[in-house]
């Protein structure tokens, strides 16, 4: 595969920063790996954050008013894509559970319904999460027109979860790109 200039980026910061490779690891979809991607190394860093945020960029729908998705693993993520935008883009959050107090509900951030979202995370094992948050977003009325993934380990499982849903997933990189095997 042919790689951008941000995509390298990505896959060097990643190596060096959030890539573990001394499992056996248990992922929080209960599956034990010989390797785990923190992501959040990445994602929460400056540097690795306008990488990130340029990276969603390039495979963003560019109808898209929002980005974002279940919190804490998107964050990073949506908020460092809507700084680089250049253009008028809101990150959300979308909560595990809803809130009972304040405004409550499990959005959080200037989402709505009209919305356009597109739904983020930095590593998919199944697609579980992603499809929570989507159905959160839809239950609000908001329209999730595509999910991006940073790096997808879930040979293909994560994208006809989605697909099922009719959401388009891309996916930045698999664990080929970063040396490892699924």
């Amino acid at each position: 595969m042919n790689h951008t200039p941000h995509q390298i980026d990505l896959i060097e910061h990643l190596r060096a920063n959030a890539l573990y490779t001394e499992g056996p690891y248990k992922l929080s979809s209960g599956i034990e790996s010989s390797w785990y991607l923190d992501g959040r190394q990445t994602t929460f860093d400056g540097v690795g954050g306008r990488i990130v945020g340029n990276c969603i960029l390039e495979a963003i729908n560019e109808e898209a008013t929002t980005v974002g998705g279940m919190t804490m693993g998107a964050d990073p993520i949506a908020v460092a894509t809507a700084l680089v935008a250049g253009y008028p883009l809101r990150a959300f959050s979308v909560r595990k559970e809803a809130k009972e107090h304040g405004t409550g509900g499990r959005l959080v951030g200037p989402v709505g319904a009209g919305d356009r979202a597109v739904v983020v995370e930095d590593t998919v094992t199944t697609g579980g999460s992603m499809a929570s948050a989507i159905e959160a977003l839809q239950a609000e009325g908001v329209e999730v027109i595509q999910a991006i993934v940073l790096v997808d380990r879930s040979d293909g499982a994560a994208g006809r979860l989605l697909g099922a849903m009719g959401i388009p997933l891309v996916s930045i990189l698999t664990p080929d790109d970063l040396g490892v095997t699924p």
